[in-house]
């Protein structure tokens, strides 16, 4: 069985001493036995001026921490581009690649995010490709578009590798609830017939409008939560990493 990941990404909501305080709660509950015994994966993924404070907080726990994004290329003439060698040399372990905003704010499209996701593979950073459908359709229709989406992302990528799948419908981003959990199940169970084991080694987790309580619904369609701002109180993080724990059956006071 995958071990359960939740993840967080803190966009950029927070100033920097509300980005240290939330990293001080994610330590605390990287003390958490689930977590630390590592039957939970605990990530998170801050803003890139907060990334070296996560790095150093967190280095002596089991949680992991990410980055938002990172350029195509290690060096180079590339203002503004964060390199993924110096994200792995921080301490990062993971990067969010192709996230909704990114492609329909930014113009990213399927050849930047293979070439980012292959920055990240040689790197050693686990890429997070977040895919999902613009607009609301079948779950059969979107497991097909998202299937394209993660082969296209590792188009570049010529070893197999651990990769984390987020599936994040673009209309239930930044909506009052996620999208209904029948059409989640749906939708992940074909990606990963679609997939089979072309991604290597593949954990596959929603987001958009995820909380407290959605990943006991979803049940084992899903290996985790991808979490935005229902996340933002750490007492909210703590419920979904105590119901990851209870389905890692690790679960204790």
């Amino acid at each position: 069985m995958t071990r359960p990941l939740v993840a967080v990404s803190l966009k950029m909501y927070f100033d920097r001493t509300r980005s240290l305080e939330y990293l001080d709660a994610v330590r605390d509950l990287a003390g958490r036995p689930a977590v630390a015994a590592g039957d939970v994966r605990l990530a998170v993924l801050p803003d890139f001026l907060t990334v070296p404070a996560a790095c150093e907080t967190l280095s002596s726990t089991a949680a992991l921490v990410g980055a938002q994004n990172l350029g195509p290329a290690d060096r180079g003439a590339f203002t503004g581009e964060v390199s993924g060698a110096d994200l792995a040399a921080l301490g990062c372990s993971c990067v969010e690649i192709g996230h909704a905003e990114r492609r329909t704010i930014f113009g990213e499209d399927d050849a930047l995010v293979a070439a980012k996701t292959a920055a990240a593979v040689r790197n050693g950073l686990v890429p997070l490709l977040c895919v999902g459908e613009a607009d609301r359709s079948t779950p059969e229709a979107a497991a097909r578009d998202c299937v394209r989406q993660v082969e296209r992302a590792l188009a570049e990528v010529t070893v197999r590798t651990e990769v984390w799948i987020a599936y994040e419908p673009y209309w239930a981003i930044g909506a009052t609830e996620p999208a209904p959990a029948d059409h989640v199940r749906a939708v992940c169970d074909g990606i990963r017939a679609g997939l089979g084991d072309a991604a290597g080694e593949t954990t596959l987790i929603y987001g958009g409008s995820a909380g407290p309580g959605l990943l006991t619904e979803l049940g084992d369609a899903v290996d985790g939560l991808f979490l935005g701002r229902f996340a933002h109180d750490p007492s909210a993080l703590a419920q979904v990493v105590d119901e990851a724990a209870t389905r890692a059956g690790t679960h204790r006071a």
